[in-house]
């Protein structure tokens, strides 16, 4: 099992968000990808990072959104869409959006509208 599965997404977030933030993009525009992706409403969120959730107890409660095959493209060196294992495949899913939103695409975009 990887490390990041029983990783608390609290601790991964503020590194989004200083990603995002240095790019000139800002939390809530975060938290809107994180909802899109996972269901979650803002309260839902906060209480996943307040609760130290991991990122397998995190996608565990995620309803995901039907569009999620449109993310294609390569986060780390890895085709996201060829990803096996499914917990993986999400993270990874999340890691393509915020790259995505960094790098200055249209949020109607990032969400696959």
């Amino acid at each position: 099992m990887s490390r990041i599965f029983t990783m608390p997404v609290a601790s991964v977030y503020p590194l989004y968000v200083a990603k995002l933030e240095r790019k000139g993009r800002t939390r809530e525009e975060l938290d809107e990808v994180i909802a899109w992706l996972t269901g979650f409403d803002d309260a839902e969120i906060a209480q996943h990072l307040e609760s130290e959730a991991t990122f397998e107890e995190f996608f565990a409660a995620a309803r995901l959104n039907p569009a999620v095959s449109q993310i294609t493209g390569v986060v780390c060196g890895v085709r996201v869409e060829d990803v096996e294992d499914p917990l993986m495949q999400r993270i990874r899913y999340l890691d393509k959006l915020v790259d995505e939103l960094a790098r200055g695409k249209a949020m109607e975009k990032v969400l696959r509208s």
